[in-house]
């Protein structure tokens, strides 16, 4: 493989870092006053999402030399063959082809398959939707219990917990994720088993929590009289023939390609929730807003092109700023699982030591993901936001429109303009003290609260804005994060597709595992062993 030069030693992030140390004694407050115009102006829109970018530390120079960046990592090639099929997860030798199960397949045969699978699927959610899926006594399906983990759970999650005002009141869908089995125990509390249907998600057929939680599946359902098991369960994976030897009969085996990445999934026969809980309509529609993004990712100039804007900044603030963790708000309670989506999708993409050709970087890649529904977080993690000594930057995200209480949806507006214009304009101390002065504290009391008061601001953040909290405005939401961590792992030289160190921990898994049940646990280290003894001692064994 030919070894690519690393990007850090490059002119252009050479010329980044020089433009970065121009920004001393610059703030936030500083570029709007001297561009009185900055919000009308730095801002992109697309499919249904507007983006403000003009509260990060960026000029024209700036967006300049990120374009320049940009053409040494060869992204417009990059691109090229994301969308061609090309194998840009080299460490396992597989395109990456998300973005064809909802638009243009690269070649013939791949669409043939993507349209066979869907269509499949699709039927198969209206079958249970229509009441023509019956359960082992003949009883029609009332419940639907997802069985999935990671990318087989939490698109699929998000989207149904995003509408639940358009969920069949039959079958209802629920999740259960959890090795701990109190998070299945708590959805089966409220099924019963004939009329209970599982699916067992997991592109391998052998995740440990998704079989684990099969298995008490299983338990549950001849523990209620069920005895054709088959009958109660769907398997969505890449491997058929696994699901074939667990009991699954072919008519109930939905198939994803090897080509398509767990966290990548949604868009596949893994929302097959999705399908039966909003039907086939809105599954489509969700489609349709990510092709709408895809289309702008590959077509739009740089400045005007919502993923590359926001990959390439959020590669300014982590290289160049050294910000290393990112909040992410969404101001719609529908949107609350989006943390937990992103978090997967961005930091088990980013979150590798070397690059395509196996060299290790010298620089950070990725960033850590977190955040929650607003306004909750104003009430918890705000405050670290606005007066802690790290700077955290922020994607806001609310909608245009209401989705709510007409009252409440300009309040939560208000609440999230209201936090982004607060990191960046802080309050200053002299104007507390005078504040503080004027309502009758002496000079030493005005000093000290004001030193508790100040607010520093400078703290960037994106606002973006969705045209309305609909299916196909989500589509194109999840598609800009997709296409922005290809953007960040294309100028960092990384395989956004692999997920090496996730596979390791699931391998020491079942080696501890094996010991806990008596295996030899000699080579493991004293820290291993006392806590091992530990769960020995308090009787946990079951033999």
């Amino acid at each position: 493989m030919t070894q690519r030069s690393s990007i850090d030693s490059s002119a252009a992030w050479r010329a980044l870092s020089a433009h970065r140390a121009s920004f001393a004694g610059t703030t936030l407050n500083d570029l709007f006053a001297a561009d009185p115009a900055r919000g009308e102006r730095c801002h992109a829109t697309a499919a249904g999402i507007y983006l403000d970018y003009s509260k990060n530390h960026c000029t024209d120079t700036t967006l300049g030399l990120l374009e320049e960046l940009a053409a040494t990592a060869e992204l417009p090639r990059q691109l090229g063959a994301l969308f061609a099929g090309a194998p840009v997860n080299r460490s396992e030798q597989r395109a990456a082809l998300h973005p064809a199960l909802r638009g243009a397949a690269p070649d013939a045969a791949i669409g043939r398959e993507i349209e066979q699978s869907r269509a499949r699927m699709l039927a198969l959610a209206q079958a249970l939707r229509a009441g023509e899926i019956r359960g082992a006594t003949g009883q029609v399906i009332t419940d639907l219990v997802h069985l999935g983990i990671g990318g087989s759970d939490l698109g699929p999650r998000l989207v149904v917990s995003a509408f639940p005002e358009r969920c069949a009141v039959s079958p209802r869908v629920h999740f259960a994720a959890n090795l701990d089995s109190s998070a299945l125990a708590g959805v089966l509390s409220r099924c019963v088993p004939a009329t209970t249907v599982f699916v067992l998600a997991s592109k391998s057929f052998s995740t440990l929590e998704t079989l684990s939680n099969a298995d008490l599946a299983q338990r549950w359902l001849r523990a209620g009289g069920i005895t054709d098991i088959g009958k109660h369960c769907v398997a969505i994976t890449s491997k058929p023939e696994r699901a074939r030897a667990w009991g699954i009969a072919d008519d109930r085996i939905l198939t994803l390609g090897e080509w398509i990445g767990g966290r990548y999934s949604l868009w596949s026969a893994m929302g097959f929730p999705v399908a039966v809980a909003l039907g086939p309509d809105i599954f489509t529609e969700l489609l349709a807003g990510a092709q709408a993004m895809d289309q702008h990712f590959r077509t739009a100039s740089l400045r005007t092109n919502l993923p590359m804007l926001h990959g390439l900044l959020s590669v300014w603030q982590i290289n160049f700023w050294h910000h290393g963790t990112r909040a992410v708000l969404p101001y719609v309670h529908g949107l609350r699982h989006l943390p937990d989506y992103l978090q997967q999708l961005m930091m088990e993409s980013l979150g590798k030591r070397v690059a395509q050709d196996g060299s290790e970087l010298a620089f950070q890649t990725g960033a850590i993901i977190w955040g929650s529904e607003e306004t909750n977080g104003q009430h918890s993690f705000h405050q670290l936001l606005l007066q802690g000594t790290q700077t955290v930057p922020a994607d806001f995200i609310v909608t245009a429109t209401p989705h709510c209480d007409a009252e409440q949806h300009r309040l939560l507006y208000a609440n999230c303009l209201a936090q982004s214009r607060a990191l960046m304009m802080g309050q200053d101390r002299a104007t507390l003290e005078q504040e503080l002065l004027a309502a009758g504290h002496s000079g030493a009391e005005a000093a000290f609260l004001a030193s508790h008061r100040e607010v520093l601001g400078d703290r960037p953040s994106n606002t973006l804005v969705l045209a309305a909290h609909e299916p196909a405005c989500l589509g194109a939401l999840l598609a800009l994060y997709e296409h922005s961590v290809y953007v960040q792992s294309v100028i960092w030289g990384i395989n956004a597709f692999d997920q090496w160190g996730v596979e390791l921990g699931k391998q020491a898994a079942s080696a501890i595992g094996a010991a806990l049940a008596g295996a030899d646990a000699s080579a493991y280290d004293s820290s291993t062993r006392a806590l091992m003894a530990r769960w020995n001692s308090a009787g946990s064994r079951s033999d």
